[in-house]
């Protein structure tokens, strides 16, 4: 069966290659009974790819079953995955069989793989490795024959690293891992799925399509859709009932779509997700660094102007232009702060101009590097310095995962 069979078949709406790629992999693993593992945000159609799967595998016969792993309670996920015992907590008032049970010959789709309890990752390990179970409140080993394809919108290894996902688990589920693109990586299909949830909408209303004018699908394209196409559908619905003409312009379009806010980085603080600062965040940090040892810098200057001190080289603090030393050398350095500083206030008696005539002024001075690269290596190098070369420590300094800081060190090779 060609993709396009495949999209129409299971009505997936786009001609995106990353789409296109991720339904030739699904295509390929299908046939087998290799452990996929779905990576998407959420919203994008998980769902989809794993009955694509099960319909092309030999086990299209069995049963096929999602789990949505995140909307079960931790109490009582055991006894829906595995089964339980007559007895064997408050209110098991029978003996229940699990879903690995149940849709044994079959497929069983964990979405939110990431937020199974550890306990349950440990069972669910057991299973993919000799497909052996055991039910809550018994201690019969149990067999079952079951495909298992998971899904996440989460970085596993991520969260691996915080200790809450076992990282055998992650490399026993990701054999083959399916990549299913946001909507924003898509934007050659957005106005194509619009059209389709429009007439789809059109003939549950019994009402006419939704008709968007240029500039209208221009502004649909360039819409981030945190949501994906379960946002977009909704969108399609709401024009589909409060538009009474059916003809959306640009201003109707901004009036249901939500406020497109920017994701800004967090510059400062110690926040629950400093570990997962990206690259422009480390470089606004070093601009904050560079900021404070500027200002450092101006106060040992001031403080040296006051002891008397005042024949001194460019060099003597890094500086390479002679505007930096004007930017020193400023009218606000010699506001009264306390009277000793009446003494370099020019209408104040016996003030006397402090001597920077012998300065040198480099007439083809180099230009400052603002690659964000070079910036990035610089604090990354200060960083392993600070502490005589311990990642761990280092990481935490520069506020990013010590796996993120691993793989920056090899990238610039700044392996000792």
């Amino acid at each position: 069966m060609n993709i396009q069979d495949i999209k129409q078949r299971f009505e997936i709406i786009g001609n995106s290659p990353l789409l296109n790629y991720a339904l030739q992999t699904a295509t390929k693993v299908a046939p087998t009974d290799i452990t996929v593992l779905i990576n998407g945000e959420s919203g994008v159609g998980k769902e989809a790819f794993s009955k694509v799967i099960h319909s092309l595998s030999s086990r299209k016969h069995g049963p096929f079953i999602a789990v949505n792993c995140g909307a079960i309670p931790e109490g009582t996920i055991d006894s829906e995955l595995f089964g339980h015992e007559k007895g064997s907590f408050t209110g098991a008032l029978d003996t229940r069989k699990g879903y690995f049970e149940t849709v044994s010959g079959g497929t069983i789709f964990l979405d939110e793989v990431g937020e199974l309890p550890l306990e349950t990752q440990s069972r669910l390990l057991r299973i993919l490795e000799s497909g052996e179970f055991i039910k809550v409140g018994s201690s019969k080993t149990q067999k079952t024959d079951v495909r298992v394809i998971a899904a996440t919108n989460r970085d596993l290894l991520d969260y691996s690293s915080q200790g809450k996902f076992r990282e055998d688990l992650y490399y026993r589920l990701s054999t083959v891992p399916i990549r299913v693109p946001p909507l924003r990586e898509r934007k050659e299909d957005i106005n194509l799925l619009f059209r389709k949830f429009s007439a789809d909408f059109s003939e549950k209303y019994k009402s006419k399509p939704v008709i968007l004018d240029a500039e209208a699908q221009n502004i649909l394209s360039a819409y981030r859709w945190p949501g994906n196409i379960r946002q977009l559908k909704n969108i399609a619905e709401q024009l589909s009932v409060l538009d009474e003409d059916k003809n959306v312009n640009a201003f109707e379009l901004t009036q249901v779509l939500p406020a497109d806010r920017p994701r800004l980085p967090a510059l400062l603080g110690n926040t629950a997700d400093a570990n997962h600062m990206s690259e422009r965040d480390i470089f606004y940090k070093v601009l904050f660094e560079l900021r404070k040892d500027l200002s450092d810098l101006k106060g040992v200057v001031f403080e040296m102007m006051q002891n008397g001190k005042s024949s001194m080289s460019a060099e003597d603090f890094g500086l390479k232009q002679n505007e930096n030393m004007n930017s020193i050398f400023s009218p606000g350095m010699y506001q009264n702060s306390s009277n000793q500083t009446n003494n370099l206030n020019p209408n104040h008696q016996g003030f006397s101009k402090p001597n920077i005539i012998d300065i040198p002024v480099i007439q083809n001075p180099e230009p400052e590097s603002l690659s964000i690269e070079h910036k990035e290596i610089e604090l990354i190098k200060k960083a392993l310095d600070k502490y005589r070369g311990r990642r761990k420590k280092a990481a935490n300094e520069l506020g990013i995962s010590e796996r993120t800081l691993y793989r920056k060190i090899k990238q610039y090779d700044l392996e000792d």
